[in-house]
């Protein structure tokens, strides 16, 4: 029997998380959905092909590559972890690229979406701020462009309620200007887990909608809106409240299973719902009251600056064969 994501209004923006919700408890294979899983010194990498219409049905998300990144420990604040990340991240997104057919001359526009002024939604920006821009010297310099940059570019388009423009119509007139051969688009992501808050990076070539991760659906940076490639790099830096009770729930559910044969006493009937009917009933209790907040850590300051260095040093050694990959510090520009 298929799970239909919709019925539950499942937040979340990860595509693995998705997948997880689908397969169930007992961890079924999803028909279309292929995964390849790689662990190694704390980082987990995981790749999905969603590969065709009954895969894409199956988890809610459309059919394309997603790649995760899942570092737990990186909430410990360990320099050279994030350092490690950083390595591996490039390295995945430079495998990515080949994967869809870009080639290593094709010029880039990075665009950083989400608000400046809200620090979990700053992700876009703090990336933009933190990359290596050379189309000028393309445009002004180009006989003096050492070998092993690529032509890149980058712009923080701001939101609809700052600047009543969408963010895909401002990208689409500077596609029509700059030409440019595909884009990097980078947001701030909704997560069902906490776990996965801060600590996990998603790279998809389906695009993006704006504001996704709190519900809000407008016009996308797609392919088939702009008409070029679109890889979307995201960040997890929030989730609602009723995933966290949510999750509590279950962490309950788990605490007292080990310390008590008589869960089912103390649960009732929570013990024996599904996890998806469970949220749905949890949603059901707060959406009317207004209390299904959307909740972000409190040391997300810290977290948001370490995170968008990792993806724009990341982004650095893998759009620039020149920048040394052992040394990838934030380019300010």
């Amino acid at each position: 029997m298929e799970l239909d994501l919709h019925l539950y209004s499942v937040r979340t923006d990860l595509a693995l998380e998705a997948k997880e919700l689908a397969e169930g408890p007992q961890r079924n294979p999803i028909p279309g959905v292929n995964e390849e899983v790689q662990e190694a010194d704390g980082i987990k990498i995981t790749r999905l092909q969603v590969g065709n219409e009954m895969g894409s049905r199956a988890i809610g998300r459309t059919v394309g590559n997603y790649v995760t990144l899942e570092v737990p420990a990186l909430r410990g604040g360990d320099t050279g972890l994030q350092q490690k990340v950083t390595e591996v991240f490039a390295r995945e997104f430079e495998d990515f690229m080949t994967r869809i057919g870009i080639g290593k001359n094709s010029k880039a526009l990075i665009v950083g979406l989400g608000n400046w002024n809200v620090t979990p939604d700053s992700l876009g920006p703090l990336v933009v701020e933190n990359t290596l821009i050379t189309r000028q010297f393309y445009e002004l310099v180009p006989d003096q462009v050492e070998p092993g940059y690529r032509n890149v570019s980058a712009v923080a388009p701001g939101v609809l309620g700052l600047t009543g423009i969408e963010s895909s119509e401002v990208v689409q007139g500077i596609i029509d200007r700059t030409r440019p051969d595909f884009i990097i688009a980078i947001d701030a992501l909704a997560s069902r887990s906490l776990e996965r808050i801060n600590t996990t990076i998603q790279i998809a070539d389906i695009g993006i909608h704006p504001g996704s991760g709190i519900g809000n659906k407008r016009r996308g940076l797609t392919r088939e809106i702009l008409g070029i490639p679109c890889i979307a790099i995201g960040v997890p830096t929030v989730c609602y409240a009723s995933t966290i009770v949510n999750n509590v729930l279950e962490m309950m559910k788990t605490h007292f299973g080990q310390g008590t044969p008589h869960t089912k006493k103390i649960m009732g009937m929570l013990d024996e719902i599904s996890e998806n009917e469970r949220l749905s009933l949890v949603k059901e209790v707060l959406e009317p009251l207004g209390h299904d907040l959307i909740v972000t850590p409190k040391e997300i300051d810290e977290f948001i600056e370490e995170i968008a260095n990792i993806v724009a040093s990341g982004l650095n050694t893998a759009l620039h064969e020149a920048v040394d990959p052992t040394n990838v510090g934030a380019y300010t520009h």
